[in-house]
C-alpha cells in the first residue's frame, strides 16, 4: 500500500493536470466559436461551386481538348489519397479518425489493383501512414509554421496538386478530412476533387442549347482551379473547428476523469490516515497499560 506521502504527492499531481485539462477545454471552447462561424460561412459558397461545376460537367461535351482537371487523363490507375490533419494532439480521436478513413479507402483500391499514393497535410497524420506506405508518400505539406491552415495554405496545396496532375504522377485524387457537425461529432469525409466528378443526382437533359459567354474554355479556366481551392479551404476550415470541438470534448472528459481520481485518491488517503491514527493510539494504550 502507497504511504501517505506517495498517496498526497499523486493527489497534488492529479490537481495539477486538472487545471490544466481545464485550461485547455476553455481554450478550446472559445476557439470553437470562432472555426465553427469560419466554417459555416464558408459552406454555402463551396456546396453551391461544387453544383455549378457538376452541372456544367455534365452538360459540356468532353473532348481532347478539354481541361483535364474535367476530362480526367482517361485512366485511374493511380490514386493520391489527399489526408488532412492537424499539428497539435489533445484532441481525442480526430487524427485518428481521418487517417483510418485514408487507409480503409487505400485498402479498397489497392484490392482493386490501384496504385495509392499519399499526400499528407499536417503533422499528426505521418507516423502511421509512413510505417504501413513508407514507399507510398507522394508529399509532405508542412502547416506547422502557421497559426491555422488557411486560404493560403489550401491556394498553395491547389498549385502542387495541379502540377502534379498535369505532370502525369496521378490520375485521381481524393481528399479526406473532418466535417464538423457539432463539438460532439466530428464526421471523417471523402470526396473526391480531381478530376471534378460528376453530379450525384442525374441532370435532367433538355433539347435547349447552352450558350456559354466567354466560351467554355475561358470558364473552365477559371472556375477549375477556383472550385479546387475552395474545396481544400473549406476542408481545413471544417478540420480546424473539428479540431476543436474534438479538443474541446477530450478535455472535458480528461478534467471529469482528473476529479474522479482525486475523490478515489482522497478516500484511500483519508482510509490510510484514520488506520495510521488507529494504529498509533493502539501503541499508546498498550504502552500505557504495560505500565
Amino acid at each position: 500500500m502507497a504511504s501517505l506521502k506517495e498517496l498526497k504527492g499523486r493527489i497534488n499531481s492529479v490537481k495539477s493536470t486538472q487545471k490544466i485539462t481545464k485550461a485547455k477545454q476553455m481554450v478550446a471552447a472559445a476557439k470553437l466559436r470562432k472555426a465553427q462561424a469560419a466554417a459555416e460561412a464558408a459552406r454555402p459558397y463551396a456546396a453551391r461551386l461544387a453544383e455549378v461545376m457538376a452541372s456544367l460537367a455534365s452538360k459540356i461535351t468532353v473532348t481532347d481538348n478539354s481541361p483535364k482537371l474535367l476530362a480526367g487523363t482517361g485512366s485511374d490507375k493511380v490514386h493520391l489519397l489527399v489526408v488532412a490533419n492537424s499539428d497539435k494532439g489533445l484532441a481525442g480521436a480526430f487524427n485518428a479518425n481521418i487517417v483510418k478513413a485514408a487507409r480503409l479507402k487505400a485498402k479498397e483500391l489497392e484490392e482493386q489493383g490501384k496504385t495509392v499514393l499519399f499526400y499528407l497535410i499536417g503533422r499528426k497524420g505521418r507516423p502511421v501512414i509512413r510505417r504501413e506506405y513508407p514507399k507510398q508518400i507522394a508529399h509532405m505539406f508542412d502547416t506547422s509554421d502557421v497559426r491555422y491552415p488557411g486560404f493560403n495554405e489550401a491556394e498553395r496545396v491547389s498549385n502542387e496538386l495541379v502540377e502534379m496532375y498535369e505532370a502525369g504522377k496521378f490520375d485521381v485524387a481524393h481528399l479526406f478530412y473532418s466535417k464538423f457537425r457539432s463539438a460532439l461529432l466530428q464526421e471523417p469525409t471523402h470526396q473526391q476533387i480531381i478530376p471534378v466528378p460528376p453530379p450525384k443526382v442525374a441532370v435532367a437533359q433538355t433539347d435547349s442549347v447552352t450558350e456559354y459567354e466567354p466560351d467554355e474554355e475561358e470558364i473552365l479556366a477559371a472556375l477549375l482551379p477556383r472550385y479546387l481551392k475552395t474545396q481544400l479551404f473549406g476542408a481545413l476550415l471544417e478540420n480546424a473547428a473539428s479540431e476543436q470541438g474534438a479538443s474541446m470534448t477530450a478535455m472535458d472528459n480528461a478534467t471529469r476523469n482528473a476529479g474522479d481520481l482525486i475523490q478515489k485518491l482522497t478516500v484511500q488517503y483519508n482510509r490510510s490516515r484514520q488506520a495510521a491514527i488507529t494504529t498509533e493510539l493502539v501503541e499508546i494504550i498498550a504502552g500505557a497499560e504495560a505500565l
